[in-house]
């Protein structure tokens, strides 16, 4: 589904990605941790074009993201994408929100736009909140309603970056859950997380990413118990 080569990513004189390569299959749920400033963050924006690469290549589903000819617009159907902050639109309701994408970037009929984000609503628990405002949500409850509005286009890929880095405790929970059955129905599911209790239950992959380079990678089973790289060991030590 998505296939990254030796990617190579710099702003200015700052290599931030120094020669990423993963796979990641069909209905996979891959977790990408490390430590800040490793690149993780950077590396999930090249996937859908949000950022450029100088070196390297990645395809999601056969296509080049780094083609010039490549119409973003049509990758970014494909590619869904919740940030740290929410980005929903104030002055409009949570209903609104999820709808706007679908009515006025892809011109699908109003009624049935409507229709699936009521379903949407429901899907991440937020029945009786489709005519609220954002601001008369918690942090938690905004952020599904995220995920719901990247849902409306009927992505293939669903990327997450720190999507619970910006909630209260209490409120990570809920929104780790609606990832969850997000990744349980098939739905392939890129994260970057700080959550390991998550990544432990819920990836099939982990890649641990230390100064801009893959360190250490494996299912949750062997990566937790049997890591070899000295850092890899000190991060899982300090935050395990």
């Amino acid at each position: 589904m998505v296939s990254a080569k030796d990617v190579h990513k710099s702003f200015g004189d700052v290599e931030v990605l120094k020669g990423i390569s993963m796979d990641v299959m069909k209905g996979e749920c891959v977790c990408i941790i490390g430590p800040s400033g490793s690149g993780k963050s950077t590396f999930i924006r090249c996937i859908n074009a949000l950022n450029d690469i100088q070196q390297g290549s990645i395809t999601v589903e056969g296509q080049e993201v780094n083609d010039p000819k490549l119409d973003k617009l049509e990758l970014r159907k494909k590619v869904g994408m919740v940030f740290q902050q929410y980005n929903l639109f104030p002055h409009k309701t949570a209903l609104e929100n999820i709808m706007m994408a679908p009515v006025l970037v892809l011109k699908q009929d109003k009624e049935e736009v409507e229709a699936r984000a009521r379903d949407l609503i429901r899907k991440v628990r937020l029945e009786g909140k489709e005519d609220s405002y954002p601001g008369e949500l918690s942090g938690g409850q905004q952020q599904r309603v995220a995920i719901a509005r990247s849902l409306a286009m009927h992505p293939d890929v669903m990327l997450f970056d720190e999507v619970t880095a910006a909630l209260d405790p209490e409120t990570v929970k809920e929104v780790l859950v609606t990832i969850r059955e997000l990744a349980e129905e098939g739905m392939t599911c890129i994260l970057v997380t700080h959550e390991m209790g998550f990544a432990r239950e819920v990836a099939n992959h982990i890649y641990f990413t230390d100064r801009g380079v893959i360190v250490e990678h494996g299912p949750p089973s062997t990566f937790f118990s049997e890591a070899k790289d000295p850092r890899t060991k000190e991060f899982l030590s300090q935050i395990l």
